[in-house]
């Protein structure tokens, strides 16, 4: 977006404008240096990818559990459909954006290959930490919290790992050319 186009037509929206200083201020580091992505920026890319990681891992476990599979087929599925998802939301956004299949295929696995992994190693590894949590049934608490706990993990691991691959031209940064 041409934020100075948009301003100079009168179009000003008071959050908008606070939410771009913000991020601009973010990308500031202590000693008055530019680093590169803020964390406004990293949160919302990190946040974009959890949204499809969630979706394929909830819905994997859900019908490995369902189908009463044991725990690795179960987290594969979950892994492999975590993966799908991921990268299906970021295909889906550049497509819409005007970019061929081949392109946008090139795009989402540059923009969140890293960053999914990175959030499938940490949930997952919550999930297998938990006592109890493999074993755990759909109607149990125990399944959907640390299912739930291990994204909340995942999101602030990979947060910082976003901003750093953000800051470096790499991971998300590839998508907001597109937006």
């Amino acid at each position: 977006m041409d934020h100075a186009a948009h301003h100079a037509s009168g179009h000003t929206d008071a959050g908008h404008d606070h939410v771009e200083r913000a991020e601009r201020a973010d990308r500031i580091d202590r000693g008055g240096r530019a680093s590169g992505a803020s964390w406004v920026t990293a949160a919302k890319a990190t946040l974009h990818c959890l949204t499809g990681c969630a979706v394929g891992e909830i819905l994997g476990m859900a019908v490995g559990t369902a189908l009463l599979w044991g725990n690795v087929p179960t987290m594969v599925l979950a892994i492999v459909l975590a993966f799908v998802f991921g990268y299906s939301f970021t295909l889906f956004a550049v497509r819409r954006a005007g970019l061929g299949l081949k392109a946008a295929v090139k795009v989402a696995l540059a923009a969140d290959t890293v960053s999914i992994a990175v959030m499938e190693l940490v949930d997952n590894g919550i999930i297998a930490l938990v006592p109890g949590a493999l074993d755990a049934h759909l109607s149990e608490g125990l399944f959907w919290a640390s299912l739930l706990g291990g994204f909340v993990v995942a999101f602030l691991v990979t947060t910082p790992v976003n901003k750093w691959l953000i800051g470096r031209g790499r991971g998300h940064a590839v998508v907001h050319a597109y937006h």
